[in-house]
């Protein structure tokens, strides 16, 4: 069996064969560990082996584990999940991203609630590509309305985009979706204040990260081929 040293090493390297087959610069993509259910000795095993960016979707599971943790301080934080309004205060302080930023109110807590003397939370909106009932995410045609919203918001950087379109659906209709959430970050940036960097696509994971890669992430966000199944 792979050890997650081993498996970080082929992950990375799946990531920097896709980032060079897309002429991208080699350090464009970066290998955020989905870490949720994980053991906290998974993640200081993955934080020896080179890892620095790891994904949560439970605060207080996260909470813990950055106790356990806390003598690793180069560690990097990103929460992942559906967010909970009476959770934010914990969010807004604990972590150094946030992926799955989907409506207004959800923002302005994570705003407010952030300590000041901190630096700006960067934050990705979460899109609901295909408008699917079952996942959260703002629409495209809220995407613009939002992104205004947050600009105006001391405590928050906004960095780009994400989303978590169906891994099942056929490839061609999977890197449309892909497409679709690169080409709307492009237009974020044409209509949108120039006051953050809005250089972030969230977007890809083990089995199609390639795919996404190709279609412009920069962070893709890997559970199962790091850690293996739960």
């Amino acid at each position: 069996m792979s050890s997650i040293a081993d498996n970080i090493g082929t992950v990375t390297r799946r990531i920097q064969k896709a980032t060079l087959k897309a002429g991208r610069k080699p350090d464009s993509v970066h290998l955020l560990a989905v870490s949720k259910k994980r053991a906290a000795d998974d993640l200081r095993t993955a934080f020896a082996a080179g890892q620095r960016a790891f994904g949560e979707s439970y605060v207080q599971e996260a909470l813990d584990k950055m106790e356990t943790l806390a003598d690793l301080d180069t560690i990097e934080w990103h929460f992942i999940g559906p967010i909970q309004s009476n959770k934010t205060r914990q969010i807004a302080n604990a972590f150094d991203w946030v992926h799955s930023v989907d409506r207004l109110k959800i923002a302005q807590r994570l705003d407010e609630q952030r300590d000041s003397a901190l630096p700006p939370l960067n934050v990705c909106l979460q899109v609901n590509i295909n408008n699917e009932s079952t996942k959260s995410g703002c629409s495209l045609d809220d995407l613009t309305d939002l992104a205004d919203a947050i600009e105006e918001m001391p405590n928050l950087s906004l960095r780009g985009l994400m989303a978590i379109p169906d891994p099942d659906q056929p490839e061609a209709e999977l890197r449309s979706s892909f497409r679709k959430l690169a080409n709307a970050l492009k237009k974020l940036r044409q209509e949108a204040p120039a006051s953050g960097p809005l250089d972030t696509l969230s977007m890809g994971m083990s089995d199609d990260l390639e795919m996404a890669v190709e279609e412009g992430s920069t962070w893709v966000r890997v559970g199962t081929a790091l850690f293996g199944p739960r």
